[in-house]
């Protein structure tokens, strides 16, 4: 939780302290997050892949695999993102063109400097977002922590010199960005060199194609990355209709987009650390000790949000203040944000952090039929008509999201009962 936490607060600084610059600067960093994190969760689908395919064969007792496993990680993770980034380079002006349509020119230009070191940084983040999922898979989430404490501390000072000295507005939180993750991937990838480790790298020029593990990690992968990526991609089309809302609605949903994932961290966490618990019972055939588990972190998962966003709820006012919005802003924000931290208590660990115990069993194909379907169905479409149709603005964006959460729940909810996902392990 303390690791996810830093990890959201990186977001949260480039928004605050970006907002001193105005709002134009806010919109145009929120604008680019959409588009970044289809690529940031596509890394993520990769670390599950390669920590649910670790934590089996930890459970079966293969450690030198479960090593193995970690190089085959790392090289499809930085040829992904190598690609992606070098071919977004190129083309950002028309990326941005082609999703939002035509931008007021003061929130464009800021996004596009954004968009360049943001990019650049993409491969560091790849071999900082894998090099963690396996610092997780063999239970040493400890350091993930405390890299994340170090990139933190980096990316808010140099976002405060860059903003106020020089003066950089979008494109000096981007900079920050890319130092901070620059070090989080040496932190992590120097971790991961130690061969005291249970998981650990080989040398990086030792490294070879081993397609047979990388198979085994794209199994999982790649019904995750398919998952995430068409959700993410839901996510910004859905915030193209956002910015034909204008740029109140821009800056109110980049507000709430900052609160509620620091809202979600405690299910978010949870959720992550179930990949590690129920993946290693999976890979030892412990299917009693899946279901005290899966119950176990279900509970804490609602205890941990619960209080959080309670307590979120009462100081949002004071929350939404430091974002220096204009009056008619903030009142949509506060009300936005106010609506999601209460359905978010009672909906969102069932609706995601579930799906990752499905996931470490093995079972990624249905997780990812049933998020794409009620992804498109519901947050994109019935959104659309909650906005537009229905004339409700930016709630109705959010009504259509909670719906989608409820098909989620639903669909879960029965697979896990069927007990299919017992035949689902990959190891």
């Amino acid at each position: 939780m303390i690791d996810l936490t830093l990890s959201v607060t990186v977001g949260m600084a480039d928004t605050m302290m970006v907002a001193q610059a105005g709002e134009a600067a806010v919109s145009g960093v929120s604008v680019i997050n959409n588009i970044q994190n289809l690529l940031v969760y596509i890394l993520q689908a990769f670390g599950t892949g390669g920590s649910v395919v670790a934590s089996q064969l930890l459970g079966k007792g293969e450690k030198e695999k479960a090593s193995h496993s970690a190089s085959q990680l790392l090289i499809i993770s930085l040829l992904f993102s190598v690609s992606f980034s070098a071919i977004f380079l190129v083309l950002r002006h028309q990326t941005v063109r082609v999703i939002y349509g035509t931008l007021e020119k003061d929130v464009f230009d800021s996004a596009i400097l954004y968009f360049i070191p943001i990019l650049i940084s993409m491969p560091f983040l790849a071999v900082q977002t894998s090099s963690a999922a396996l610092a997780r898979a063999m239970g040493k989430s400890s350091i993930t922590m405390y890299a994340s404490l170090i990139v933190n501390a980096i990316n808010i000072v140099g976002n405060y010199i860059l903003v106020h000295f020089f003066s950089l507005g979008a494109l000096g939180v981007g900079i920050a960005s890319l130092a901070s993750r620059i070090v989080g991937a040496l932190i992590m990838f120097i971790f991961l060199l130690n061969k005291k480790r249970v998981i650990y790298l080989e040398a990086p020029w030792k490294w070879k194609f081993d397609f047979k593990m990388i198979k085994l990690i794209f199994k999982i992968a790649l019904p995750s990355g398919i998952e995430n990526g068409m959700f993410h991609l839901g996510k910004i089309l859905i915030s193209s209709t956002v910015a034909g809302l204008g740029t109140s609605a821009i800056a109110a949903d980049a507000v709430l987009n900052n609160l509620a994932g620091f809202a979600n961290i405690p299910a978010s966490a949870i959720g992550m650390a179930s990949v590690t618990v129920i993946g290693q019972c999976c890979g030892a055939h412990e299917f009693d000790q899946v279901r005290y588990y899966t119950r176990k972190l279900m509970l804490w998962a609602y205890i941990t949000m619960g209080v959080l966003g309670i307590i979120m709820f009462i100081i949002c006012p004071y929350l939404v203040a430091i974002y220096n919005l204009n009056p008619n802003t903030a009142t949509l924000a506060l009300q936005v944000t106010r609506v999601n931290f209460v359905m978010g208590v009672i909906f969102w660990p069932f609706a995601f952090a579930f799906a990752n115990v499905l996931r470490a069993t093995g079972d990624v194909k249905y997780t990812m039929l049933c998020s794409c379907l009620s992804m498109w169905i519901f947050r994109v479409v019935l959104s659309r008509i909650f906005a537009i149709n229905l004339h409700l603005g930016l709630q109705g964006i959010y009504f259509g999201m909670y719906a989608d959460w409820l098909c989620r729940i639903a669909c879960f909810t029965i697979r896990y009962s069927t007990g299919k996902w017992r035949t689902k392990a990959i190891v």
